[in-house]
């Protein structure tokens, strides 16, 4: 509570008035003790409300008095003696009722967590059982250090993985995807710490595409970012494509670059806590870019066949949740970096009692986070840590993650044998690199720097010196003595407090070296946050205390680029770097010094445990050990020999963090990684390399797959009426010959696709003639606005293809007049073109990591709720399949929403999605990739389709995947009154995110028809800006 006077005054005043009311007439002044104990045994003896008491306790223990200090402004302003005491008075009862509310949001917290503690448990404790039948063979065949390992024992590097050779991989020309979607991203003059989202990761992220694009093998890596063309930030944000690496022949697609794509509003830089509603039409535009990529870099290196990604890598949880999208559009391995979570910042700000979990919710989307998460661990090949801390007390977090059940799944697959269905990531510790080419260690064995610096000609000399040396110097009576540098900010959990008291009460310590307390930049400590402002204030009352004048030095500013200058200061002087956090997740700090010579002593808590043991050049301490502090300061400091063995070992080992052994480690675990992921098998229908002309577009049917005889030039040897004639002319002999319709069918030619996604039932979940109203009026308004043949139809649907077939009968519309039907909530295609034949490329697109058989029996014993009966779900045989198993939900019957049932699932290691479909009256369990918005990137890419020319249209209501089709590339239009009876009320559970969360307000892409009558249809497909041509 240093340094808010408010405080001490607000304590007075209370006591004050306290007396006034029992009209207490001392007539001498009595110090805060005496007041204190006097008004208390009053209070004892009359039974008075002592207002002391709860601020005492409840607020200066609890809260944050930011609030209240604004209260007490006022109260002191008042000069009515009376009014001023109902004043404090209703404070104190304000107070009352915080500590009330924080009591009640630590007890809902609790009963939370312990359920959910209980029934994760419960669910691996059903993985345990299920495959504990190999436990004795696994015995017996001697690999008990696997299986009985203690957790912390986690191995680096796989002993089946092979380290990556650049030699052996010199030849590949490998495409890799990295994301980053939220910040400022830019490859120079970066504006780290402009806002809480540039920071850190962006820094990362740059310099890690860099360095996998200097990799021998790696032919070309991208960056995909967000697109910010606002006022509020530099052009420089809005441009679709920025160089980060020139390919060495100044030719060709290779090299490192940022790919920028619109997402969200155009002329707004918004943060990331408002990204997620946006976050469809990020992935529809990186679907995009990634396909022609792959298209183009064919033609270049692979003989024309499409070079998709060798990996795609999210950073944070909204890239997760895209790499995750794209990984399950294309088929390709994902890697996912969390950087920072979303679960361990939930609990702590649940502990802090400052706000509700609704309050958190709202100001965070922190359950939209988890959930991104959570998507990103159902998906992930491998999740990149920097620390073995973050896996066991992070990512353990997780409904998606047990350590354990990692690791026997890993024998199993190791053994070859089943893992019942089960799946979890891989979780691999890879710090990040550092770039070293700008260190330069000097040799410290003489001072002669120093001696400029502070010897009688130093007013001539140290103008070539760095200034910050003399800014540190100023402050020492000796410096001479050899400098322990601490180099943080001024935050509690840096402990700093703890480090001066060792330094200020061991006399030995304080006689042979002097202390740098570099804490981040400063004008007046009053003016900064209170957790700052308390630990600077406690630094400089310390100093006081142990007359530390002339040995601690403690300066109000520095650059960033004072920082490399600071460490070699402290190695010139035969310093030590000291990091006593009390949990230091990571420690970059640490590696810079070891860069520049210094020993160091660290905390035992976090990453710094995984760095020493690598580095082997400093010793651990107990951060709350006073003593132990002290001892290894000391040690380091006095023994000389001890200092320059660390310091040797530091300089030697210090390449193990830099970026070619990080993109090393990293491309050897991606390999390792892709040995389980299926080969893709998707292709993309060849676009003729001509583009069509504009009067083609009078053609009657552009569904033909066409090619034109004949060698245009680009060079204007045949202009552009001569290649229109000629390609008319084409088409027209294709169409007159008497080729195999099916084989030169191409729907993704169309003009435009439009696609139907209105389920329409009764209130039992029976089809109604609705449907075929919708449909027609959509055919017919496809017909007004564009003409025969220029317009493509999808259906997708949650019923299976007999339900949709039968819907069908009687409708003026037929099927057949559609180019796919994506059925089972898109686990299924068909191509009523090719006879209803069904898409096996698909069925083999979807089917990784579906559990199965051993997933079928485990969903109704997990859906249905206490009490209810076994009855309740059953499973429905007539529309069940390979890739889908439907259950019947009886009428009345209480079953779990989509989000419980799912976290359920995981928490078995159990990877699907589940969908509610004919008025919840039915569940759909399909592979974690299909849906129907993946099923229609799944056509966009095999057609060749611009996302953006497809048009969906929805129901007001529908299945519980009806909110996944609203947003994206696409535009939607809501059909009002189509759906009267829908499932959303099953989606989302109580603690889970909200549907404004995700469903973009007022954006352009999505309007509202005020009916589905053909003329509506037709108005609003207008107003859009959609128009036959």
């Amino acid at each position: 509570m240093a340094g808010n006077d408010w405080l001490n005054g607000y304590l007075e005043a209370i006591l004050d008035a306290g007396s006034s009311t029992r009209k207490t007439n001392d007539g001498k002044q009595k110090d805060g003790k005496q007041k204190i104990a006097k008004f208390e045994e009053q209070v004892k003896e009359e039974k008075l409300f002592s207002p002391t008491k709860y601020f005492v306790e409840e607020v200066v223990n609890s809260f944050d008095e930011s609030d209240l200090h604004r209260t007490w402004v006022k109260v002191i302003a008042t000069r009515n003696t009376r009014e001023r005491s109902n004043r404090l008075e209703n404070m104190c009862w304000r107070i009352w009722h915080l500590a009330r509310k924080k009591k009640q949001i630590a007890w809902d917290d609790a009963r939370r967590l312990a359920k959910r503690r209980i029934e994760r448990e419960k669910g691996r404790n059903d993985a345990a059982d299920d495959l504990s039948e190999l436990s004795e063979g696994e015995k017996e065949k001697g690999d008990t250090n696997i299986t009985e390992a203690p957790v912390k024992e986690i191995s680096r590097i796989n002993s089946e993985m092979r380290l990556w050779s650049e030699d052996d991989n010199k030849s590949r020309h490998l495409y890799i995807v990295l994301i980053s979607m939220h910040g400022l991203v830019r490859g120079e003059n970066m504006e780290l710490g402009r806002d809480s989202d540039t920071g850190g990761q962006v820094k990362y992220v740059v310099e890690l595409a860099r360095a996998l694009a200097n990799t021998k093998g790696v032919y070309r890596v991208d960056l995909l970012t967000r697109q910010i063309t606002s006022p509020e930030v530099d052009s420089s944000y809005g441009e679709p494509n920025e160089m980060l690496t020139c390919p060495p022949d100044g030719s060709g697609s290779c090299g490192a670059y940022i790919i920028r794509l619109p997402c969200g509003p155009r002329d707004k830089y918004i943060p990331k806590e408002s990204l997620w509603p946006h976050i469809p039409e990020f992935i529809d535009g990186a679907l995009g870019h990634i396909v022609n990529m792959a298209r183009a870099l064919g033609e270049e290196v692979n003989g024309g066949k499409p070079t998709w990604p060798y990996v795609i890598h999210g950073h944070y949880a909204d890239a997760g949740e895209v790499a995750a999208q794209l990984s399950g559009a294309l088929n390709v391995p994902m890697v996912l970096t969390g950087h920072s979570l979303g679960r361990n910042k939930f609990e702590q700000l649940l502990k802090q009692g400052r706000l509700s979990r609704e309050d958190i919710n709202a100001t965070y989307k922190i359950m939209k986070r988890i959930e991104a998460e959570e998507l990103g661990l159902d998906a992930a090949e491998m999740v990149v840590t920097s620390t073995r801390q973050e896996i066991e007390e992070q990512w353990g977090l997780y409904d998606g993650f047990d350590l354990k059940l990692e690791r026997k799944l890993r024998v199993r697959r190791r053994r070859g044998v089943s893992c019942l269905g089960r799946y979890m990531p891989r979780m691999v510790v890879i710090p990040p690199g550092m770039d070293f080419s700008y260190v330069t260690v000097q040799d410290t064995e003489g001072d002669g720097d120093l001696k400029s610096l502070i010897g009688s000609d130093r007013a001539q000399n140290k103008r070539n010196l760095p200034p910050i040396w003399s800014e540190v110097m100023r402050f020492f009576t000796n410096p001479h003595k050899p400098t322990i540098l601490a180099l943080s900010r001024p935050d509690p959990k840096k402990n700093v407090t703890t480090l001066l008291k060792a330094f200020g009460e061991c006399r030995p310590l304080r006689e042979l070296a002097n202390l740098a307390l570099i804490l981040g930049n400063r004008d007046d400590i009053e003016e900064m946050s209170n957790s700052s402002s308390v630990v600077l204030t406690t630094v400089l009352k310390l100093i006081d205390k142990y007359d530390l004048y002339g040995q601690v030095a403690y300066p109000k500013h520095h650059k960033q680029s004072d920082v490399p200058d600071i460490y070699r200061l402290a190695a010139k002087t035969k310093g030590v770097f000291i990091n006593p956090a009390l949990v230091e997740p990571f420690g970059l700090t640490i590696i810079e010094a070891a860069a520049y010579g210094l020993p160091v002593v660290a905390t035992r808590n976090g990453g710094p445990v995984d760095i020493l043991k690598a580095l082997n050049n400093g010793l651990l301490v107990d951060p709350h050990d006073q003593k132990a502090i002290e001892d290894a300061l000391l040690k380091l400091v006095a023994d000389k020999n001890l200092w320059l063995e660390c310091r040797k070992n530091g300089l030697k080992n210090i390449h193990r963090f830099s970026w070619p052994e990080h993109c090393r480690n990293y491309l050897s675990h991606v390999e390792h990684s892709r040995n389980r992921h299926p080969t893709t098998r998707l292709q993309i229908v060849p676009i003729p390399e001509e583009p069509m002309s504009d009067s083609l577009k009078d053609v009657e049917d552009l569904s033909l797959r066409f090619s034109v005889d004949g060698d245009f030039k680009h060079n204007s040897e045949h202009d552009a009426a001569t290649r229109q004639r000629e390609l008319i002319e084409a088409i027209t002999r294709m169409a007159s010959s008497n080729s195999n319709a099916a084989v030169t069918y191409c729907p993704g030619r169309r003009q435009r696709l439009f696609v139907i996604a209105v389920d329409c039932y009764d209130q039992n979940g029976h089809d109604t003639q609705t449907f075929q109203e919708i449909i027609m009026s959509v055919k017919k308004a496809a017909s007004l606005g564009f003409g025969q043949g220029r317009v493509g139809f999808v259906l997708l649907t949650g019923s299976s293809l007999q339900e949709t077939v039968k819907a069908f009968k009687g409708c003026q519309v037929s099927i057949e007049e559609f180019d796919a039907l994506v059925c089972k909530s898109g686990s299924e295609m068909y191509y009523p073109w090719r006879d209803l034949a069904a898409d096996a490329d698909f069925e083999t697109h979807i089917e990784y990591r579906w559990p199965g058989e051993n997933v079928r029996s485990m969903v109704p014993r997990l859906a249905i709720l206490e009490g209810g009966t076994e009855d309740d779900i059953t499973e429905y045989a007539g529309s069940s399949s390979s890739r889908c198993y439907s259950y019947n939900v009886k009428p009345g019957a209480k079953t779990r929403r989509i989000d419980d049932l799912r976290q359920r699932l995981r928490m078995r290691g159990f990877r699907c999605n589940l969908f509610y479909t004919r008025v919840a009256s039915r569940l759909n369990v399909v592979p974690l990739f299909a849906s129907r918005v993946q099923a229609l990137r799944y056509l966009s890419v095999r057609w060749g389709t611009d996302l953006s020319k497809v048009v969906v249209f929805v129901g007001e209501k529908g299945d519980t995947d009806n909110e996944d089709l609203l947003a994206g590339l696409h535009k939607t239009l809501v059909l009002k009154g189509s759906v009267e009876y829908g499932s959303e009320k099953l989606l989302h559970s109580e603690d889970g995110f909200r549907r404004d969360d995700v469903v973009p307000q007022d954006i352009p892409n999505i309007a509202l028809v005020e009916s589905y009558q053909p003329h509506d249809i037709s108005a609003t497909l207008e107003a859009l800006g959609i128009k036959g041509l």
